[in-house]
């Protein structure tokens, strides 16, 4: 058996399960709704509060997709329920970003403005920026998946650079550092 997938999913309060006979998991929470498609071999029973994952053999295939879906079912249930939260930081000089509805503004040091359109599961905001600090943007959404991909997005309009460490990071990541080039004595 899967470590991950036999480990059956508990549901919080607030929210329900329902599978349709497609094999399509709909999850509904206080924080939004999301569905997933299964695989038509994985097969997902909900029992009162509890959400299974069975698999019909020990196939490679299915063990893979056991462990899989499982942990989005789960991902999808602590998303409705509590939700998820990523921070990127701005380091660099003249480097701002400012909210205005579902528009990032971003100052990145080229010779333009970026405007980066959010979808309406993404929720951003930023914080107030004291002297000497980066500014912080904090993206919050039901959906870990869509979450994900729009941080990975913005982080790719400035990736950070190991000499200066100039760049749009994550709260917490290390970036390593390289040393410059140093001048040899003649």
């Amino acid at each position: 058996m899967s470590r991950i997938g036999k480990l059956p999913v508990n549901l919080p309060a607030g929210v329900t399960v329902s599978v349709s006979s497609d094999n399509v998991v709909k999850v509904k929470g206080p924080l939004g709704e999301l569905s997933q498609k299964v695989d038509a071999d994985i097969r997902v029973t909900v029992e009162g509060n509890v959400v299974t994952v069975t698999r019909p053999t020990d196939q490679p295939r299915h063990r893979s997709m056991h462990g899989l879906y499982r942990a989005l079912i789960n991902n999808m249930v602590t998303g409705v329920s509590t939700g998820y939260k990523k921070q990127q930081e701005f380091n660099g000089v003249g480097y701002r970003v400012e909210v205005k509805g579902q528009t990032i503004e971003m100052s990145l040091g080229y010779s333009h403005d970026i405007h980066f359109m959010i979808p309406s599961e993404v929720k951003a905001q930023t914080e107030a920026v004291k002297k000497g600090q980066a500014p912080v943007l904090t993206l919050t959404s039901h959906d870990k998946q869509l979450l994900g991909m729009v941080a990975a997005k913005l982080r790719s309009l400035r990736k950070p650079e190991p000499y200066k460490g100039k760049g749009i990071r994550f709260v917490g990541e290390q970036v390593r550092r390289k040393a410059g080039k140093s001048a040899s004595a003649k």
